[in-house]
C-alpha cells in the first residue's frame, strides 16, 4: 500500500509551526505495514490543494491529508477537496447536533462559521471527529482512497486511531512490516558501510539497510517486508546475527535504547555509583544521566565547575595547575575527575573542561578543544577531542564521546 502524506497550510510553509502530525503518521503507518512514499506540504490556496491532490492520487493508493477545515474563510480544503470529486455541499445534520452541544454547554448560539463548518461534500463519509469541530472526511475513487483530517494534532491523532487505521488494516495490499535497529558508537557511517559492504550484499531482496547518522552515533535499520510479521521478526534476528560477527565491537545496543540508558543498566546491574564534574559541557551529561527513570540508584551528584575557583574550592584541583596548564588541560581534567569521585565517595567519575566557542580559542588551544576524563579511585582513561566551531554540536558530542568513553572504561 503506497501512501502519500500531504499536509496543507501556510503556517507549516513558513516555520510558524513544525509538522509533527507526520512524524506521528508514519510510526503509526509502519506498524500496520503502510508505506509512506511521499510527505507534501501546500499553501492554503485552491490551486496548491488542487494540483497536489490530483498529482496524488495518480501515484499512490491512499492519501492522509492534514489542515484546513477550520471554520474560517482561508480552510478551504474541504472546498477544494468538492471540486476535485465533482461533489455537492449539502447540511450535514449530525455533525450540526454535534457542534451545538458544544457551544450549549458554553451557553453560547453556534457562529455563522461553525454553521457553515456543517456543509459537507456528499461524496465523501463523515468521521465524526469527538475532539473538535471539523469532522474528517473519507473519499474513495477507485481503488485509491483520500482521507482529509483536521491539523490539530490531538484531533488527527483521534481519528486516525478510531477511524482510520482499523479501515486501512483492511485493505488487501497491506504488507507486514517489521525493522531492526542497531546501535554503533565509535565510527562513522562509511566506515560502517565498508565493512557491511559483502554482508548487506548478500541480503535477500525483501530487505532493506539504511544508515542513520548521528552525533558521534550510527543507527542501522534493517527493514523487512513480506506477509508473516514472525517470519521477517526471525529472518531479521538471522542477520543481526552476521552483522555482530562484522562490528560487534561497535554496537552498544538495539532498538532505542540510548547510551545513557546502556550505562545505567550497567552500573546498576553491577551496583555501582556514578559522580560527574562538568565545566564545557554545563551539566548535559548530568541531565543525559538523570532523564533516564531509577538514576538514583547510582547517580550520586554533579558539580559544575565552569568557573576556576569552582575547580580548585569544590574539587581541590590544584591552582598551580590551571596556571601551568590551562583550565583546558589533561592535568586539570584528570584533577576533576580525582576531585568529585572523592567528593561524592563514588566507585566512578567523569570529567569534562574545553573551548566550546564561537570565541575564547587560541592558536594553541583552538575552539572544541576538550579534555574528557573517565576512572576510578585506582585507573583513569583521558581523551583529547578537537570539535568544531559549533557551541551547541561541541556540548552534544563530548557529551556522547564522554559517555562512549565510560562504557568503553566499563565493560574493560
Amino acid at each position: 500500500m503506497r501512501v502519500a502524506l500531504l499536509t496543507i497550510g501556510d503556517e507549516i510553509l513558513i516555520g510558524q509551526i513544525v509538522d509533527t502530525n507526520s512524524a506521528w503518521l508514519g510510526n503509526e503507518l509502519n506498524k500496520i505495514g503502510a508505506e509512506i512514499e511521499e510527505i507534501r506540504s501546500v499553501s492554503d490556496t485552491r490551486a496548491g490543494i488542487y494540483n497536489a491532490v490530483e498529482s496524488l492520487m495518480k501515484s499512490h493508493d491512499v492519501i492522509l491529508c492534514t489542515g484546513g477545515l477550520g471554520p474560517t474563510k482561508d480552510d478551504i480544503t474541504k472546498k477544494v477537496l468538492a471540486e476535485y470529486f465533482n461533489a455537492e455541499m449539502h447540511l450535514h445534520e449530525p455533525t450540526l447536533e454535534r457542534i451545538q452541544e458544544i457551544f450549549k454547554k458554553y451557553n453560547k448560539e453556534i457562529s455563522t462559521a461553525h454553521h457553515a463548518q456543517c456543509y459537507m461534500p456528499d461524496a465523501a463519509e463523515i468521521l465524526t471527529n469527538k475532539m473538535g469541530t471539523a469532522p474528517g472526511m473519507w473519499f474513495e475513487k477507485g481503488q485509491k482512497v483520500l482521507v482529509s483530517m483536521p491539523g490539530v494534532p490531538h484531533e488527527m491523532k483521534y481519528l486516525m486511531e478510531a477511524e482510520v487505521l482499523p479501515r486501512l488494516t483492511q485493505r488487501p495490499d497491506v504488507q507486514q512490516i517489521v525493522h531492526k535497529t542497531i546501535l554503533t558508537i565509535g565510527e562513522g557511517e562509511s566506515f560502517l558501510a565498508d565493512k557491511l559492504d559483502k554482508v548487506i550484499n548478500q541480503l535477500p531482496k525483501n530487505i532493506k539497510v539504511a544508515f542513520l547518522p548521528g552525533i558521534g552515533q550510527v543507527r542501522i535499520r534493517l527493514t523487512a517486508k513480506g506477509d508473516s510479521k514472525l517470519a521477517l521478526e526471525h529472518l531479521l534476528e538471522e542477520k543481526t546475527l552476521i552483522f555482530k560477527k562484522e562490528i560487534g565491537e561497535y554496537i552498544y545496543g538495539f532498538g532505542k535504547l540510548t547510551l545513557a540508558e546502556f550505562i545505567g543498566t550497567y552500573l546498576a546491574e553491577k551496583n555501582k555509583t556514578l559522580s560527574i564534574a562538568e565545566s564545557c559541557t554545563g551539566g548535559y551529561i548530568s541531565q543525559l544521566i538523570t532523564s533516564i527513570p531509577g538514576s538514583s540508584r547510582y547517580f550520586k551528584g554533579s558539580v559544575i565547575a565552569y568557573a576556576n575557583e569552582i575547580k580548585e574550592t569544590i574539587l581541590s584541583v590544584n591552582p598551580g595547575l590551571i596556571e601551568k596548564h590551562g583550565a583546558v588541560s589533561e592535568e586539570v581534567v584528570t584533577e576533576m575527575q580525582k576531585g568529585v569521585v572523592n567528593l561524592y565517595n563514588s566507585d566512578l567519575s567523569i570529567a569534562t573542561s574545553g573551548i566550546m566557542g564561537p570565541g575564547g580559542g587560541s592558536d594553541e588551544k583552538p575552539v572544541g578543544t576538550v579534555y574528557i576524563a573517565v576512572g576510578d579511585k585506582e585507573r583513569l582513561k583521558v581523551r583529547k577531542l578537537n570539535l568544531f566551531k559549533n557551541r551547541s554540536l561541541n556540548i552534544q558530542y563530548t557529551a556522547i564521546k564522554t559517555l562512549q568513553l565510560l562504557r568503553n572504561f566499563l565493560i574493560d
